[in-house]
This record gives C-alpha cells, structure tokens and sequence, in this order.
C-alpha cells in the first residue's frame, strides 16, 4: 500500500505542460473523483489508469473529429462563395450585353417573378435564419444545391453561347461537389441516427420550367441567372450561420 497525491492535482500539472482544453480537463475530473483523496492499492490503480486512458483517447478523437468538421465547413463555405461570385459575373455580363431598352425591360421582370426554388421550405429573413439549427440549415442548403444541378446544365449552355464568363462548365462539378461535402456534415449531425426529413422525399421543382426554356429567350435566361444568385447567396447564408452554430458561446448575427 501506498499514498499518492490526489489526482487532481497531477491532472492540473499535466494540463499546464500538455496545453490540453479546459472542456476536457472538466471532463477527466469528473471521472476521477472517485478516486480522489483515496488510497489506491494494485488492481485499483490499474482500473484507474485504464480508465484515464480510454478518456484521453476519446478526447483525442473528439477534438480531430471536430477539426475535420471545421475544415469541411470551410470548404463548403469557400465552394459556395465562389459559386455565388460566379453567378454575379455572370449576370453582370449578361447585363452588359443587352441594349439599354432590353435591360430596362428585364429590371421590371425580376422582382415581379419568382424562383422555382421558392418552393423548398426555408428561413424567409435573418431573424427566422438565426432560429434555426444547424442540422436545418445544412438540410436546406442541400435541397437548393440538389435543385440546382440539372437546371445548371442548361445555365451553364445558355452562358456559354452568349458570353464569355470564366468556365462556365465547371458549375455543375461544383454544385456535385459543394452538394457531397453538405452530405457529409448533415451525417455528422445525425450520429447515425435516421434522417427523418420528410422534405427529402419531396421531387424537385425544377424540370417542367427548364423543360420550355428556349436558348435565346432573353427573359428566362435572366430569371435563370438571378435565380442561381439568389439561391446561392441563401445557401452561403445558410452555411455560415450553421457553422457559427457549432459553437454555442458564438453570436451568430447576420
């Protein structure tokens, strides 16, 4: 039989050399209080130092978990700003190949229409955008993604006619790609518990509009366009707001 110093006071020490989280030092004092101001014979310790070191493992895991997360929110973020720069040039250029009557007569089209996508349930402002989860905000910003890569075959065919806009053709790679990693972190939302959406389910309301859309029609070519930006600029609102919501001390404000 031996004495030895409490544990606390050896986990402190190793905290303050280690520079390990202030979350996890809690974390590993709460396991240790029962063996806290004891004596500790054989076995005991053994248990004791299994035990210390199942808990160091799963913080590990915990925090390269969370680091992976943090990059993959990243990227979404880069992906989808760069698809939403993209769509202003875009229509910008657009714009500038027009005659002054035909843009003065698309500027009164626009905020009289409305985007297909407007079907798919979301935040209608900020503040209903703050309200809501992560999980629902990267479950949304899928679905606008989703409806988005069919009709970009043909944005993208429509631009590449008319204008010359960067590589118009990598949207829809882009869109798949953006599309797999909000796939990934809505799975880590879950934890392997079942996807219980019922928006999921629902098919898509893109077809029968891009189905009549002609290659020379002026007026849905630039429905088109601002639709792709709206919905983009939604989709980095989403995304933002949901990875400032993986901290709770954050003040999300938009």
């Amino acid at each position: 039989m031996c004495n030895i110093a409490p544990f606390e006071t050896r986990v402190d020490q190793k905290w303050e050399q280690g520079g390990v989280c202030l979350k996890g030092r809690a974390q590993l004092i709460q396991v240790l209080k029962p063996f806290k101001d004891t004596e500790i014979q054989g076995h005991e310790w053994i248990n004791a130092l299994v035990l210390l070191s199942v808990v160091l493992v799963s913080l590990l895991v915990n925090q390269g978990r969370a680091s992976d997360n943090q990059r993959l929110f990243n990227n979404a973020v880069i992906r989808v700003q760069h698809l939403h720069q993209l769509a202003a040039k875009m229509i910008n250029d657009f714009e500038d190949s027009l005659l002054p009557e035909e843009r003065r007569q698309l500027s009164k089209i626009f905020p009289l229409s409305f985007c297909n996508s407007d079907y798919i349930e979301a935040p209608t402002g900020k503040d209903e955008t703050q309200k809501s989860s992560m999980l629902k905000l990267l479950r949304i910003s899928f679905r606008l993604i989703e409806s988005w890569e069919f009709p970009s075959q043909t944005l993208s065919g429509t631009v590449s006619n008319s204008l010359t806009v960067g590589n118009p053709n990598q949207i829809t790679e882009k869109l798949a790609d953006l599309k797999m990693g909000i796939s990934v972190l809505i799975k880590g939302c879950l934890d392997g518990q079942p996807n219980m959406d019922d928006n999921d389910s629902l098919p898509l309301p893109f077809e029968d509009f891009y189905l009549t859309m002609g290659e020379n029609n002026l007026r849905e070519s630039f429905r088109l366009l601002a639709c792709f930006k709206k919905d983009m600029h939604k989709v980095e609102t989403y995304l933002r707001v949901a990875n400032c919501r993986r901290s709770l001390d954050s003040n999300c404000t938009l």
